[in-house]
């Protein structure tokens, strides 16, 4: 399979998995909203899909949610069956995503470092 079309693939299932957030976690203890889906890999034979997702919280709440997507996950699995075509439907495997997390712990760490050398400099 072309690599062109494994990432049309993989960028439809992220568009729909994160579409059908709100409905298939309605009435769920996670708020759908504390949830943003950042990536789906598939395999090369469509057959399995990891999705990466960050979650906003502590990490008692990302633990939840994922317990509460990976519950979820054959809701998703219909979903995707009947909204995609493709010749398999291929099972979701959820995963935490803590890179943006990481990003924002980089950036404090920038901005703490450029205040230290304006700091040196006004000396």
């Amino acid at each position: 399979m072309g690599v062109d079309r494994l990432e049309r693939v993989n960028s439809l299932l992220k568009r729909v998995i994160a579409e059908s957030m709100y409905s298939v976690m309605q009435g769920d203890t996670v708020q759908p909203g504390l949830i943003t889906v950042t990536d789906v890999k598939c395999g090369k034979d469509l057959r399995d899909a990891t999705v990466r997702v960050s979650i906003f919280g502590d990490d008692a709440l990302k633990e939840t949610a994922i317990r509460h997507l990976k519950h979820n996950a054959k809701r998703f699995q219909q979903i995707i069956n009947r909204e995609v075509r493709l010749k398999f439907t291929p099972r979701i495997l959820f995963q935490l995503d803590r890179s943006l997390e990481k990003g924002d712990e980089v950036l404090a760490i920038l901005s703490r470092l450029d205040g230290q050398s304006d700091a040196t400099a006004d000396a």
